[in-house]
Formats: structure tokens, sequence, C-alpha cells
């Protein structure tokens, strides 16, 4: 291979590995974005992967510090750095596809999860005096408000004692309230299934320039090696 097609390879490598890079980079601020901005995270706490959020940001954070080693490699001329680079990425794609397989397998089990803790979480809400699980408290009462729905399966959940985040009117400023007669655990898991396929597409999209990237690393560390060239 000629040096212009080596200079050609590595410039390559290198904006392909910069680009993983950033795209990791803002997969774990939206991430993060996601968690700040919930209001029930602490309402889904049986089986973390079904918080997008959660497997954004470590997956994003890991992908982020392998790609850095490929960008610095490429730029340095660095062997060590280009075969750890690949074979961490190799292992991280190993692991994507292992979550893929775990969110596949359990994907019908997911409105289980659901529904035991938004039950849970109904309960504790139920037994909790003033200033008591506050944050869940206040989770709760914003799913009821946003999704427009009351309980778990239905507004009977609260046996009588209905917050005022189920009621229909805002301002809710009557006695006798009307309250939202739907379950939110349904549109909670309509929530999901919507986010589940926007996160899936993009961890396709992440998945394809990765493999992208280990592709063309492997042919670059073999021209440095037999030219003698980096270290």
């Amino acid at each position: 291979m000629t040096s212009a097609c080596v200079k050609c390879l590595k410039s390559l490598v290198t904006a392909l590995h910069f680009l993983c890079w950033l795209s990791n980079a803002f997969v774990v601020a939206f991430g993060e974005f996601m968690m700040m901005h919930s209001r029930f995270a602490s309402l889904v706490t049986s089986f973390w992967p079904v918080y997008p959020a959660n497997t954004l940001v470590v997956t994003g954070t890991i992908a982020t510090c392998v790609c850095y080693l490929g960008v610095v490699g490429g730029m340095r001329e660095n062997r060590c750095m280009l075969i750890s680079f690949y074979v961490l990425l190799s292992f991280l794609i190993s692991v994507e596809l292992a979550m893929a397989c775990v969110f596949f397998v359990y994907n019908r089990e997911i409105g289980t999860y659901f529904e035991k803790d938004l039950m849970h979480s109904l309960e504790v809400y139920k037994i909790s005096g003033p200033g008591e699980n506050q944050t869940l408290k206040d989770d709760f009462d914003a799913i009821q408000y946003l999704f427009k729905c009351c309980g778990v399966h239905g507004v009977a959940d609260w046996g009588g004692n209905v917050p005022i985040s189920c009621c229909t009117l805002d301002p809710c400023n009557v006695t006798d309230q009307p309250n939202w007669q739907e379950g939110c655990v349904g549109k909670l898991q309509d929530w999901f299934a919507k986010n589940y396929l926007s996160t899936a597409a993009g961890v396709v999209s992440m998945f394809i320039l990765q493999f992208l990237c280990m592709s063309i690393t492997l042919p670059l560390f073999c021209c440095f090696a037999v030219r003698g060239q980096g270290y």
C-alpha cells in the first residue's frame, strides 16, 4: 500500500473515530437530559433497563472512552491504542448485542414490571403521611397529571382517597372532583414502546458506525505494523 493510501486510510479512520466519539458523547448527554427531566424514575425500579436513559448513559459513556482511544491512536499512529480500541470495541459490540437479546427476551414481561412497581408505589403513596416519600408522591402525581390517568388500573385503586392530580379540571377547585377513569399502567407501557423504538433505532445506528470503525481499524494497524510506522 502506497504512502498516499496509508495517509488516506489514516484520515478516514481518525474522522470516523471522531464521529463515533462525538455521537456517543451526544448519546450520554441525551441520556442525562432524559434522567433529569423524567417524572417517574422513582416509580419503576425492579428492572432498570426498562428506563431507556440508563441504557443510553451507561453504553454511551463506555463507548465514548473507547472511541477516544481510536481517535488518539489514529492521529498519533499508535498501534497499541489502535489494537486496544479494536479489542475493546469488539467486546462492547458483543455486550450491545447481548443487551439487545435481553430486551427481546424480556419484551413481553416488561408490562409486568411496570404494573408491579406502580402498584407498590401507589400503596406507599397511600400510607405515607405529609412530607413522607415526597419524591415518589410528586412523580406519581406528575404521571397522573401528564398522562391524564388515575391509579394503576383505574380510579378505584385509590379506594376513595383520590389525589387532586387525578382531577380532569385544571385548576381543580370543586368539592366533588371529576377524575380520570383510565389507569396509568397502559399509558406508561405505550410511552415505553415509543421510547423503546427510538432507543433501538439509535442503538442500531451506533452499532453500524462502531462496526465500520472496527472494520477499518485493523487494516490501518496492519499497515503501520508492516511499514514499521508508529509504536
